[in-house]
C-alpha cells in the first residue's frame, strides 16, 4: 500500500496524483491485456472450430480410405485367383517350352566346347609349326 506524505491541508497533493496516474496506467494496461486476452480468446475459438471441422473431414475421409482400402483388397484377391488359375493353365506350356530352350542351349553348349577343342588343337599346331620356323631360322643364322 503506498503511503503519502502529509501537508498542511492533508496529504501531498502531487504524491496523490502521481499514485492516481500509475493506478490509472496500471489499470488501462489490465483492461488492455483482458481486451487482447478475449481478442486472442476468440481467435483460438475460431481456431478451435477451424481444427474440429478438420478433424470432422479427416474422419469421413479415414472412412472412405478404409471402404476403398476394403474394396481394392476384394479385387486384389480375385484378381489374384484369376491370374493363379490363369499361370496354372499355362504352367506346362512354359515348362515344356523352358525344356527345350534347355535342350538346345545344351546342344550348343556341346557343339562350342567341341569347336573350342577344336580350335585348340590347331592353335597348337600353329604354334608349334612357327616355333619349328623359328628354331629353324637360329639354326639358319647359326651357320652363316
Amino acid at each position: 500500500m503506498e503511503k503519502f506524505n502529509r501537508e498542511q491541508d492533508g496529504y501531498n497533493k502531487q504524491e496523490v496524483n502521481k499514485f492516481i496516474d500509475d493506478v490509472i496506467v496500471q489499470t488501462e494496461a489490465v483492461i488492455n491485456r483482458v481486451k487482447t486476452q478475449q481478442e486472442e480468446i476468440k481467435s483460438l475459438k475460431k481456431e478451435l472450430e477451424h481444427y474440429k471441422k478438420i478433424e470432422e473431414t479427416l474422419k469421413s475421409a479415414l472412412l472412405n480410405a478404409e471402404k476403398a482400402s476394403n474394396d481394392i483388397k476384394k479385387n486384389a484377391v480375385e484378381e489374384s485367383r484369376i491370374i493363379v488359375m490363369d499361370a496354372k493353365r499355362n504352367a506346362s506350356q512354359i515348362v515344356n517350352d523352358a525344356l527345350m530352350r534347355a535342350e538346345k542351349i545344351e546342344v550348343r553348349a556341346d557343339t562350342l566346347e567341341r569347336n573350342i577343342i577344336v580350335f585348340k588343337r590347331k592353335l597348337k599346331l600353329i604354334v608349334d609349326q612357327q616355333l619349328s620356323v623359328i628354331e629353324d631360322i637360329d639354326e639358319l643364322d647359326l651357320k652363316n
